[in-house]
């Protein structure tokens, strides 16, 4: 079977052949190809920074498997890290792409709208009750997310899913669970309640593979979701009545890219807590790189493997021998973004609010 490319307007070009075509925007494709080549040289650079230098070489010795004296500090203490570092991110940056893509509003992340906020509050309840094992809580985030979801959805539905209402109601659902998260913080053992409060900042010290492999797991499950979802992002963009005329189950499709978000989202909360903003900045700075009319969901991903990778190397060094939780970084960089998104947007809709 050949491949053929037949060009089409707007970036767009036709790859393979029926039924097995779909559609490539070129400036995606080459976007998605930099910022591989940047991940590459981030993952390097994270190997061979710490307490220790390693050389560039002797990684990717490591990383090939040949014999170095290096393995312990590359293969051992630094890799684990690094692999749970890329899949967190991935996962927040397609969950990020997600509900914005739904929502079609760049403030609907969810660390804004209450998703991670839930997944916090279930994961820190189950720490107060003596669960503590990482492999167990990215399945316990889920669960809080889900429901937080469910919460903001349930609120927010007036004849409709409006888009300004959505974000508001899941603020709402933020501060109030973390209300709860607090309650449960003040109500739990003293030693049990450093380690949660450390854990809700975001953090990736202490992770590895064991902590990786259930969103790892997942990941390969909802992959076939994953490429369902890039391929019906197109339809979401379309008015209601445009989606309606062209025979679109819009509501089923929504709810089902909503669903997949909060899973990613929540599963990578389990993993290294609320690492805030990612899931804000990377589907944002994927579609403005890419100039594509939906978010695209290779590029979130790997814009938010990007940004925690280059957040949790910095956080490692910046203050050596002082490590900083990756998510404080991430914060320090979203903040003002959100609050710039914020004054665009409500300026845009000539002050209202």
């Amino acid at each position: 079977m050949t491949q053929s490319i037949v060009p089409r307007p707007s970036g767009y070009a036709v790859v393979g052949v029926r039924p097995a075509s779909f559609l490539l925007h070129r400036r995606a494709a080459v976007v998605a190809g930099a910022l591989s080549a940047l991940l590459a040289a981030a993952v390097v650079a994270y190997l061979c920074v710490g307490e220790s230098f390693v050389a560039p070489a002797e990684v990717v010795r490591v990383l090939t498997g040949q014999p170095s004296p290096d393995t312990l500090v590359v293969g051992t203490l630094r890799l684990p890290r690094l692999v749970a570092g890329l899949l967190v991110g991935a996962a927040f940056g397609m969950a990020g792409a997600l509900i914005q893509t739904v929502a079609r509003n760049p403030l609907a992340s969810p660390d804004v709208i209450g998703v991670t906020h839930g997944a916090g509050a279930a994961t820190v309840a189950a720490m107060t009750f003596g669960v503590t094992s990482y492999s167990a809580l990215p399945y316990i985030a889920v669960g809080g997310g889900l429901i937080a979801a469910l919460l903001v959805y349930v609120f927010a539905w007036r004849k409709g899913l409006h888009a300004g209402r959505f974000v508001l109601i899941g603020i709402g659902i933020s501060v109030a669970l973390g209300s709860v998260t607090q309650l449960f913080l003040t109500k739990g053992d003293h030693l049990v309640a450093q380690q949660a409060k450390v854990w809700l900042t975001g953090s990736l010290n202490g992770r590895g593979y064991d902590e990786a492999e259930p969103l790892a797991l997942m990941l390969l499950v909802l992959l076939p979701a994953l490429l369902w979802a890039a391929r019906v992002q197109r339809s979401v963009s379309f008015d209601d009545d445009t989606a309606t005329a062209l025979g679109i189950r819009l509501g089923r499709v929504r709810l089902g890219l909503t669903a997949l978000g909060v899973v990613l989202a929540s599963l990578a909360t389990g993993v290294a807590g609320p690492v805030d903003f990612v899931a804000l900045l990377a589907p944002q700075i994927a579609r403005r790189l890419t100039r594509t009319a939906q978010i695209p969901l290779l590029c979130s991903a790997l814009m938010g493997a990007l940004i925690v990778v280059v957040a949790d190397l910095l956080a490692r060094r910046m203050f050596s021998p002082v490590e900083l939780p990756v998510g404080v970084l991430t914060a320090a960089v979203g903040a003002p973004y959100l609050m710039w998104l914020i004054v665009r947007t409500r300026s845009r809709s000539g002050g209202t609010a």
